[in-house]
């Protein structure tokens, strides 16, 4: 296991309904990425990439099983031996639509799958896509992490899951948009500070339709105190983390010691 690490996270405009741009434009971010000094050795991608939200037309650009994505995500993740979260995906399988997330390791395999759990309705998720029912907890460099999608974030009885299983990084892809960047940031922060972990978040950027998205992608510490934040521009934002601060804090402050599961059941 590295105790640090380098992490390189890609805040992209997205094409909305344009996979074959979409594809591209993450195949240019990851070569510049894998340019930057020190090189990565995490690649973060944000939430639906390869679409957008162009829901009504979900059905005709979906990832059929996901293949293209994983294919071209696990390749350069073998080429240049580093770990891959793929952000998420629309994909197609069996007929329905799911937001999903793939992850993979320096030799290429894949570690982790998983599927928005909560959807938005205020971006009518519910009526185009399914929702997954199944934790994204998976291997990372010798420890455990997780995963959530966006609006999941606002759930902290899921984080929480996942951290009570193991996990020490918390991976949140994002499409966010404005005007609620102070609710981002204070549920980021407060994601890591409760479940003492880091918390690697990344938003788009850019315009569809009448939204806007604003970035701010950002790298938090097990303390909630941010160490890298990126502004509304499209980049590479770079950060190093040390995963002793997870345990250092877990030591300081023994909020699993003193949990009393017993008395709240439902979480």
């Amino acid at each position: 296991m590295k105790s640090t690490l380098n992490f390189a996270l890609l805040q992209m405009d997205v094409q909305a309904g344009n996979p074959q741009e979409n594809y591209l434009k993450v195949q240019s971010m990851l070569q510049k990425a894998v340019s930057a000094d020190p090189i990565p050795d995490v690649i973060v991608l944000p939430e639906m990439w390869n679409t957008g939200y162009a829901l009504q037309s979900i059905h005709d650009t979906a990832d059929q099983d996901g293949n293209e994505t994983m294919l071209m995500l696990a390749d350069f993740a073998r080429k240049h031996r580093i770990y891959i979260h793929g952000g998420s995906v629309a994909v197609k399988k069996n007929g329905r639509i799911y937001n999903t997330s793939f992850g993979f390791d320096p030799e290429g395999l894949q570690i982790m799958e998983y599927s928005k759990i909560h959807l938005f309705g205020l971006m009518d998720e519910p009526k185009y896509l399914d929702a997954g029912d199944k934790l994204g907890i998976f291997p990372f460099n010798g420890i455990q992490a997780g995963t959530i999608i966006c609006y999941d974030l606002r759930f902290p009885e899921l984080t929480r899951s996942l951290a009570a299983l193991g996990a020490q990084i918390l991976f949140v892809p994002a499409e966010w948009p404005n005007p609620r960047l102070h609710h981002w940031r204070t549920l980021l922060q407060a994601r890591a500070i409760e479940n003492q972990m880091y918390v690697v978040a990344v938003n788009r950027m850019g315009q569809s339709d009448n939204t806007v998205f604003f970035g701010h992608s950002m790298v938090i510490d097990p303390w909630g105190e941010i160490i890298a934040e990126a502004d509304e521009q499209e980049q590479v934002l770079t950060a190093s983390i040390s995963l002793d601060k997870v345990q250092e804090a877990r030591s300081r402050i023994p909020v699993w010691q003193d949990r009393k599961p017993e008395l709240y059941p439902n979480q």
